[in-house]
């Protein structure tokens, strides 16, 4: 991977974890389409746990339930 959360034009900005694209916050629905259609589950999931210990110290703190449901929850 070239860049944390490359998934194309839906890649995700430091240290705000918003979209370059969109502006959402990442993974965007683009991003999660693209990423999960290159990956299997288990790939995915592991990628994913990978970029929400990176943000983790960029993101305010909050409910570990929001980051897991941001990065995570979505791959099942």
């Amino acid at each position: 991977m070239s860049e944390i959360g490359d998934a194309g034009d839906h890649a995700a900005e430091r240290p705000s974890w918003d979209c370059r694209s969109c502006g959402n916050p990442w993974p965007c629905d683009p991003a999660r389409e693209r990423l999960a259609g290159e990956m299997d589950r288990v790939q995915l999931a592991i990628l994913m746990w990978a970029n929400m210990d990176e943000a983790i110290p960029d993101l305010p703190q909050g409910p570990p339930s929001e980051l897991f449901d941001r990065f995570i929850g979505w791959t099942h």
